[in-house]
């Protein structure tokens, strides 16, 4: 018969932004330990549990022993269990008493080992039943396997209080303080940290009072609910937090990053929304240096109106309930006010002094030992600035103007408190600067797209700072041999080569690769620590587009099927692809894909490539006459939707070359013996293969 366990682990406040991780890998190291021993029927199921002062798990579907096992074991080879006459030798004789001994028998015969073919040579083998386990044994060491592998990020080393381990160090990441194992209604006696298991807990630290005795595992959630003013499940906490800053928002919207609410849900065991607010003076100050500072010095939940307009009340999460909240009320928005007066301090005071003024203190801020400082990085990424914005036909002083002050926020005095606000403090100090609105965007924007998901800047300026900003760093790094290796990118050449790609793809830029590598490249004339990356460079471009094409649902080969080209422009891959996509669908497509392949290794073999054209007058074979006069009646059309992007049209007219390309390979002796028409037909077939090839390599698409 199986029972429901629960174990739980009552500990001193755990730390808060891992809670949850240990919660998980708490109930997973036990459930898995457990089930890893046969203690576990088909079905069981894990609940975890994770509160400031707790971990548990319950687990149905638990046997009191583990199953019986059948165990067959390899004994010995057969040429050492036997001697020459093919007698029991020694080392067999004292391997069959060891392993009786092991198994619980008076004795092993010979005669009762079974003889099999191991590998390439024969042994004996004995197979026996291992009796099941007691669930105390077993659980035991789930349990010490479990804890010894949480991810803690700091131990600690505590002396115990209490119990038998009384004055004994223990390591654990906070004091442990009782264990309750139960199985069923029974207590299953364990012992980690000192602790010996019961039945026994405690609830909130302030709203309940005294030990709490848990009848059953399945009462555990109800028993600390009602007398120990606990929500023990993590999820459960974490949407009952939710909702209730919904309610208590009304009409407005709460900033409610899950980041924060994890944090806040590993901070409460019971809780509690109250509305505060603050003066309205502050509301002056940029509403994200108020935000961050709320939501990272004070884990409080900012509020917005319909338009996005910071509002002057925010919400606050507590581990108290009571029906007289002022004194938390007003506490927490004496404790906010400081951290207000900080950022408008700051605000204030950066204002004082223009970025234009601050770009020669660049100087003194050290980018790499081996390419200079961030004056020197500032100076190549505006040149590259305005070298892409002449290329793109925008405004190259704004780009390099822009480019000129997009880093000198990080010199502001409410950057160095809050980094997370670079490029958004830069926005705001140079609109106050009067600079173009342009430039001040770039400020934000060249950080763009700053995640996967991320928007990409929506001004010409910004678009092309952040290309050069980009193209800066993967060309720079990787010229001084910090390319990424294995999963190490220390410098987010990964995510810098996607943020151009997506720019590139995206917003249908018609900017050559090799071009821009060029451009980059020369920035660094005459450092003698750079050396020329372009190659590889450009093929981890190609590698990182075929990453993310595959996100967007195209089949690898259809993917290969561009990208094997290799295209400069990306500026219309989507149109190719899509085009591939339908061409793979049509009934000619496989036909046509494998006769270019077969193609493609005919002219690879060719010594020296291809010469000369096709000579009507030396087509001697009909399926060659009718291949070439079918290709002649083609091109114009495949040429000109082809010119007008129509890249689906120009491979849909191919198709109708199907039945040519048949005939010609079914009739036609491509390798004649006769040089002029060996030479004419390889010319047939090049031309053939450039109108196959000229959206995509087709080849790719053959199984």
């Amino acid at each position: 018969m199986t029972q429901t366990l629960l174990v739980e682990l009552l500990t001193e406040e755990l730390p808060p932004k891992v809670l949850a991780k240990l919660g998980d890998a708490f109930a997973n190291g036990i459930f898995n330990g457990l089930k890893a021993r046969d203690f576990l029927e088909d079905g069981a199921v894990a609940t975890a549990y994770a509160t400031p002062r707790r971990l548990a798990v319950a687990i149905t579907k638990v046997r009191a022993t583990s199953l019986d096992k059948s165990i067959r074991e390899k004994v010995l080879p057969v040429s050492v269990a036997l001697d020459a006459e093919g007698r029991p030798s020694a080392p067999l004789v004292k391997k069959l008493a060891a392993l009786a001994a092991q198994v619980g028998v008076t004795v092993i015969t010979p005669d009762q080992l079974e003889r099999a073919q191991d590998g390439k040579a024969e042994s004996f083998f004995y197979t026996y039943t291992a009796k099941g386990t007691a669930l105390q044994i077993g659980l035991q060491t789930a349990l010490e396997e479990s804890v010894a592998k949480l991810p803690i990020p700091k131990v600690m080393s505590y002396q115990r209080q209490h119990g038998r381990a009384a004055g004994d160090t223990v390591h654990f990441v906070r004091p442990a303080h009782s264990l309750i194992a139960l199985h069923g209604a029974t207590v299953v006696p364990l012992n980690i940290l000192g602790l010996d298991a019961d039945k026994i807990t405690q609830g909130h630290r302030f709203l309940s009072q005294g030990a709490i005795a848990v009848d059953s595992p399945e009462s555990y959630v109800e028993t600390l609910i009602s007398k120990g003013k606990v929500i023990p499940g993590f999820n459960e906490r974490k949407e009952k937090i939710r909702l209730d800053l919904l309610g208590k928002a009304g009409d407005d919207k709460v900033l409610m990053p899950e980041s924060l609410l994890d944090e806040v849900t590993a901070l409460v065991e019971w809780p509690v929304v109250y509305e505060c607010k603050f003066d309205d003076q502050f509301l002056a100050v940029p509403q994200e240096c108020l935000i961050l500072t709320m939501q990272t010095n004070q884990k409080y939940f900012a509020l917005t109106d319909a338009n996005g307009k910071l509002r002057s009340r925010f919400l606050i999460v507590s581990n108290l309930e009571t029906p007289d909240p002022r004194h938390i009320i007003q506490g927490n928005e004496r404790v906010v006010r400081p951290r207000l007066s900080d950022a408008k301090f700051f605000f204030e005071q950066d204002k004082k002094k223009s970025l234009a003024d601050r770009v020669p203190q660049l100087g003194n801020v050290v980018y790499h030992n081996k390419l200079g400082n961030q004056l020197q990085r500032t100076e190549r990424v505006k040149a590259l600035a305005g070298a892409i914005a002449k290329l793109l036909g925008t405004d190259v002083a704004l780009a390099e103007r822009g480019a000129l002050l997009a880093k000198t926020d990080l010199l502001t005095d409410m950057v160095g408190e809050f980094p997370e606000l670079q490029g958004i403090m830069g926005t705001y100090y140079a609109r106050h600067d009067g600079e173009p609105d342009e430039v001040a965007l770039a400020a934000s924007e060249h950080y763009q797209p700053r995640f996967a998901g991320d928007a990409l800047p929506a001004s010409a300026t910004g678009t092309a700072v952040a290309l050069a900003d980009k193209l800066e760093t993967l060309v720079g790094i990787w010229g001084i041999g910090l390319q990424p290796t294995g999963d190490k990118d220390p410098f987010a050449l990964r995510r810098h080569a996607l943020g151009i790609l997506r720019m590139l793809v995206e917003k249908r830029l018609p900017l050559a690769i090799p071009v821009l590598l060029k451009e980059a490249v020369a920035l660094f004339a005459g450092n003698s620590n750079f050396k020329d990356p372009s190659a590889d460079v450009r093929a981890f471009f190609y590698d990182r587009l075929r990453g993310m094409l595959r996100e967007r649902n195209y089949s690898p080969n259809e993917i290969e099927a561009v990208v094997a080209q290799q295209p400069e422009v990306l500026d219309n891959i989507t149109e190719r692809l899509d085009a591939v996509q339908a061409f793979a669908a049509l009934p000619e497509a496989e036909a046509l894909a494998a006769a270019n392949k077969r193609i493609t290794n005919i002219l690879k073999k060719i010594e020296g490539g291809v010469t000369g054209t096709v000579q009507n007058g030396l087509l001697r074979e009909a399926a060659e006459q009718a291949l070439y006069s079918a290709m002649l009646l083609l091109k114009p059309q495949v040429d000109a939707a082809y010119a007008l992007g129509n890249f689906s049209g120009a491979l849909k007219a191919l198709a109708q070359l199907r039945q040519n390309v048949d005939a010609f390979f079914n009739d036609v002796m491509v390798n004649a013996e006769d040089e002029q028409l060996r030479n004419n037909r390889q010319a047939l077939l090049a031309e053939l293969h450039q109108m196959l090839n000229q959206v995509a390599d087709i080849s790719k698409l053959a199984a």
